[in-house]
């Protein structure tokens, strides 16, 4: 049975949705890492399976097969679909890491409640307890916990990343793995950042992560408590409110649509 789907991004990072509100699709993590594959499969950073429920349910698998918890730039794409489709400008979105709101701004962005930081070192998890503002890891970066695991570097040199992510995604320190940010302050309304995305490697963008990256650089008192953050696929607007939410807004597009023949699984 031939199944269409969405290929839609949030500057830059990319995903292809698929539907199974109606009928079970039987995705397994081997289908979603063969679809994800940008050589032999249709390609993106991470596949979304909308589930039935109320609200919606939005699965995340990562290129790897793996399941992420959270996704903010996914959260974002999702939730202009389904506010397209009921014709409203409001939705909430469930997924592991808790219930989303988002909203469609008047200047056309697209904004998510992401929930609050998650500060304890039980919360990133980390392995063994210590400081979240300065881990006992070279570089000291921060952690934070945006409904998946963040650690944040401070480091003008962006570019070491693509040596240092797989490593430090791996390190016996994160238990579960962790998203890897390599962050620079331009000013305290200003950041820099990209990041090593666990089970997905270098992205053009990620939304968490850029939610993380504020909070880290935030609690060191380097930024104020809303900012931009420039990723390598465009700008997002990040706010950590005072009651602890993170807000994200950031641009969505729709990158093409198409038909996969036969069955998935």
């Amino acid at each position: 049975m031939a199944t269409s789907f969405v290929k839609v991004h949030g500057c830059g990072n990319d995903f292809v949705i698929l539907d199974e509100r109606a009928r079970s699709l039987g995705i397994t993590p081997a289908t979603a890492a063969a679809l994800a594959n940008r050589h032999t499969g249709i390609g993106c950073d991470q596949l979304i399976v909308l589930e039935a429920g109320d609200p919606v349910f939005m699965r995340i698998y990562n290129p790897d097969g793996s399941e992420a918890g959270a996704c903010g730039n996914a959260t974002r794409c999702v939730a202009e679909i389904l506010m397209r489709q009921a014709g409203r400008s409001d939705v909430t979105i469930r997924t592991i890491a808790g219930d989303l709101p988002a909203t469609r701004r008047p200047d056309g962005l697209i904004e998510v409640d992401m929930g609050p930081a998650r500060l304890n070192w039980t919360d990133i998890p980390l392995a063994r307890p210590m400081d979240t503002l300065r881990l006992d890891l070279q570089g000291e970066p921060a952690a934070a916990s945006m409904g998946n695991p963040h650690a944040t570097f401070f480091d003008a040199n962006l570019d070491s990343i693509v040596d240092r992510g797989p490593r430090l995604e791996h390190d016996p320190i994160f238990p579960q793995r962790a998203n890897i940010g390599f962050a620079q302050v331009i000013d305290p309304g200003t950041i820099r950042l990209r990041v090593w995305e666990r089970g997905a490697g270098l992205t053009l963008a990620c939304g968490s992560g850029a939610c993380a990256a504020l909070v880290n650089a935030h609690r060191r008192g380097l930024t104020h408590r809303s900012a931009q953050v420039i990723v390598d696929g465009g700008t997002l607007e990040i706010t950590w409110r005072d009651d602890g939410h993170v807000l994200m807004a950031g641009p969505v597009a729709t990158a093409f649509t198409g038909i996969l023949a036969g069955p998935l699984a």
